[in-house]
């Protein structure tokens, strides 16, 4: 097996606007060139020793500077290996592709976050709801709703743990949980589907973060009762693992407290039956996010989507890697997409102290480097989001638009500094911290 650490390439300089028709406005992307090639980055690796600490949050002085706001170093950009570093996106693109949806009785019939039909196209004249789902600590599992959802995304939170928030629009789910805490990251989602955001409150800086944005409006968070539907699950554990939301009983919730439902222009991207080309292939993807959460998707030829396997124990004391199917406790389904697109996205330390408080800005926004997965086959790929309100693009190195498989999407969120391995069929993505 060979190892392939992510290189750095020289930032794009200057990019003239490009539009994709019916779907996109005006993606403007800048920025400088440095005065130096940077060095080839090679993390050290993780060793299975090495515990993250539980330390609590730290606390902020009073009139602190967001670090964040104030960040002028550019992160570190990962480029392929099997791909020439001068890869870098065109001066111009533009396509010749306008998707022209289906109606019925003048509703979309035609799930956009999907590609696929919906049998009660109703269930599209309204805001999307993205819920938060917990990972962690292992009894957490199987989760509820997880399969019925359309997209996903998997994100490293804190102390080796990784959250799901998931975007349910075509499907309405009786348990979706256990709901957690949210986190920065979520804003973005949130904002990319026009959604409302279910969670189970957050850390007084992140939550302070979301109340004071714009979108305070669509924030649900926890509260026992009919409005909103939380309720205890059907579990014997404790109460902060054991809260779900109750989507049938959503509408009448927005009915009595009069909340903006409305119909949202939204989506997902470009789908096809047909096969795109590349000469890589996948059957296994391994994200290894720490010793305490790893995980794979495997190909299924016959069903021509990924399955999901969890992690079925640590590796604190040595012990080899175990992988168990995950599933879905309410459907009883297991957990499958027809899409795993990895995506490098910007990790950035909400204060100075760092190691010890694992609080992250996750900047999905402007571009960044992805490699996306369907039919078994693997296509390097940018994502481009320069708009806060617009979801991902996903291209080739060539500018073209990827197509997606009909049907859901998961996506596997990786720092800019981590590392990949490509064995074959295989590929391990490694998380790390900045």
């Amino acid at each position: 097996m060979t190892f392939r650490p992510l290189r750095l390439f020289r930032p794009i300089r200057l990019f003239r606007p490009f539009r994709l028709l019916g779907l996109f406005g005006l993606l403007i992307i800048s920025c400088t060139t440095p005065t130096a090639s940077p060095p080839d980055l090679i993390p050290a690796t993780v060793p299975a020793s090495n515990l993250p600490t539980p330390t609590p949050f730290q606390p902020q002085t009073i009139n602190s500077v967001d670090p964040y706001l104030a960040l002028t170093t550019p992160q570190a950009v990962p480029t392929f290996t099997p791909y020439p570093a001068q890869y870098v996106l065109p001066q111009d693109i533009s396509t010749p592709i306008e998707i022209i949806p289906s109606f019925e009785n003048n509703l979309t019939t035609y799930n956009p976050l999907t590609g696929l039909a919906v049998s009660d196209p109703t269930l599209l004249q309204r805001r999307p709801l993205a819920i938060k789902i917990g990972n962690s600590p292992d009894y957490v599992r199987p989760q509820s709703g997880l399969s019925m959802a359309d997209v996903a995304f998997e994100y490293y939170i804190e102390w080796g743990d990784t959250r799901f928030i998931a975007i349910f629009y075509s499907n309405n789910v009786e348990r979706v949980g256990p709901v957690r805490s949210g986190r920065f990251f979520d804003e973005h989602v949130a904002r990319m589907y026009h959604s409302y955001l279910m969670f189970k409150g957050a850390d007084p800086r992140e939550l302070s973060y979301l109340t004071d944005s714009d979108l305070n409006p669509f924030l649900v968070s926890v509260g026992i009762g009919e409005c909103p539907p939380y309720f205890i699950g059907p579990y014997k554990r404790d109460s902060y693992n054991n809260v779900f939301f109750n989507m049938l009983k959503w509408d009448a919730c927005i009915e009595r407290k009069g909340l903006d439902n409305s119909p949202q222009v939204i989506s997902g991207g470009f789908f096809s039956e047909e096969m795109p080309q590349s000469q890589l292939t996948a059957t296994k993807i391994y994200s290894y996010y720490s010793v305490y959460n790893y995980s794979y998707w495997e190909y299924d030829p016959i069903a021509k989507n990924f399955i999901r396997y969890q992690e079925a124990k640590d590796l604190v004391r040595g012990n080899a890697e175990a992988y168990a199917p995950l599933t879905d406790d309410y459907t009883g389904f297991p957990i499958t997409a027809e899409n795993v697109v990895v995506i490098f996205v910007p990790h950035i330390f909400v204060n100075t102290y760092n190691s010890e408080d694992e609080v992250y800005h996750i900047d999905l926004i402007d571009y960044g480097n992805a490699i996306v997965y369907r039919d078994g086959l693997a296509i390097p790929a940018y994502w481009i989001r320069t708009e806060e309100n617009q979801p991902l693009l996903l291209t080739t190195l060539t500018g073209d638009p990827i197509f997606l498989r009909p049907g859901q999407t998961f996506y596997q969120v990786m720092g800019t500094t981590s590392t990949y391995t490509n064995n074959g069929t295989e590929w391990r993505f490694e998380f790390r911290t900045p």
